[in-house]
């Protein structure tokens, strides 16, 4: 297998990833957010197909807990990985491409929420360093689009997990800039 490759989200790939990974609606949805710069939708790929998708929540969290626990935190949310291309690196490489993104732009930590029916992925939370918060479960609620194009809220109790980003160093930029007049031949 290749080295998983990400990169923010683009409309022309959201086809490829809703066929990939379904729930095309909240694909729309988190590109319409991206566009009003409410969160950063990130694509994961393995060579040329599709591996997965996370989402960067930069709202206020929904959860009341939440936003009084961790006010102005971003929330890493909806990471979702191919079922065939599991436990290869693709999750990681999603979640380092958030927490990359969090710390260029100076944010000191990110939190998440994990069903706590979930073990395999609170076990890929914990060996990336994310500590549970300290203030119990929360009931989230995760939207899924209906076959009808209709969204129902299903109701999850979770985990909040945090992980501190000041020892996360932002990636040198290698925008190439022209300094002083252009030349002359």
């Amino acid at each position: 297998m290749t080295e998983p490759h990400v990169w923010r989200a683009r409309s022309a790939d959201l086809i490829p990833f809703a066929t990939a990974l379904g729930d095309g609606g909240f694909l729309i949805d988190r590109l319409a957010r991206q566009a009003n710069d409410q969160g950063v939708l990130f694509f994961g790929w393995s060579g040329t197909r599709p591996a997965g998708v996370v989402y960067l929540w930069l709202e206020e969290a929904e959860e009341p807990p939440i936003q009084d626990h961790l006010p102005g935190v971003a929330l890493l949310t909806h990471l979702q990985v191919h079922p065939e291309l599991r436990g290869l690196g693709v999750g990681t490489a999603l979640v380092g491409a958030v927490e990359q993104h969090l710390a260029e732009l100076g944010h000191e930590r990110v939190a998440l929420a994990v069903r706590t029916d979930n073990p395999a992925a609170a076990r890929l939370y914990d060996r990336l360093h994310y500590r549970d918060w300290g203030h119990g479960t929360v009931t989230c609620y995760a939207r899924v689009t209906l076959r009808n194009g209709g969204v129902l809220e299903v109701p999850e109790l979770c985990y909040v997990l945090v992980k501190d980003l000041t020892t996360i160093t932002p990636a040198p930029r290698t925008e190439c800039r022209t300094i002083g007049a252009a030349q002359q031949s």
